[in-house]
């Protein structure tokens, strides 16, 4: 709950700097702060990766995916039939047309939750409709979907449900053939071998001479 509080701040601090420089062809609609932070608080604006999956999979008609990473990563990694609207051009005049409608449901996703929360205010607060993030980004659609874990036997009926559902969305979403990024583990570290010092046996003189 902290670290969600931590994130709608950081995503005020973008708003803030983002309404400043609006181009002058974008109307500010006005929507009241009252309004907008209980739209915030509400978490309606949220569909998890098993909502998503399964409407990617039934071919939702009114689904509309927008990915607003940069193009880089894009091109590595995203959503089936999504859209790439970096979040830097989200308010440019060739984009309002996808985003300023009244038909389908626009799901702004992002690696976490960040870029695409900063995205859904933006819009909201020029009155645009029908607004959702995929809750936990493409980080925590990588641990459900694309790498999902077996329940523990102890746990009910519905965790093995959801873990069957979520072994058939990674297979449709093609898990072995995408590359998960697995975070590399430290090298350990190698050990210094010990010398012991080796005295030499000096020979002893012979007694007596010649």
């Amino acid at each position: 709950m902290k670290k969600r509080y931590i994130i709608l701040a950081i995503v005020f601090l973008g708003i803030a700097a983002g309404l400043l420089t609006l181009p002058a062809t974008v109307e500010k609609t006005p929507v009241t702060p009252t309004e907008l932070l209980m739209d915030i608080h509400s978490n309606n604006r949220f569909i998890n990766s098993d909502q998503l999956a399964k409407r990617i999979i039934d071919g939702d008609p009114v689904l509309f995916l927008v990915d607003v990473r940069d193009k880089a990563e894009y091109d590595k990694y995203t959503l089936p039939g999504a859209i790439n609207i970096p979040f830097d051009q989200l308010l440019n005049d060739d984009w309002r047309g996808y985003l300023n409608q009244n038909v389908n449901d626009i799901v702004f996703f992002s690696n976490d939750d960040v870029l695409a929360e900063q995205a859904w205010v933006l819009c909201k607060q020029l009155g645009f409709k029908h607004l959702y993030v995929l809750d936990g980004g493409l980080n925590y659609w990588f641990e459900t979907i694309m790498q999902p874990k077996m329940p523990k036997a102890t746990e009910p009926t519905e965790a093995f449900d959801l873990y069957t559902f979520r072994e058939g969305a990674s297979i449709y979403f093609g898990a072995g053939s995408v590359a998960v990024p697995v975070p590399a583990e430290p090298k350990p570290k190698p050990q210094v071998k010990k010398t012991i010092p080796v005295q030499k046996k000096v020979k002893a003189s012979a007694e007596g001479g010649c």
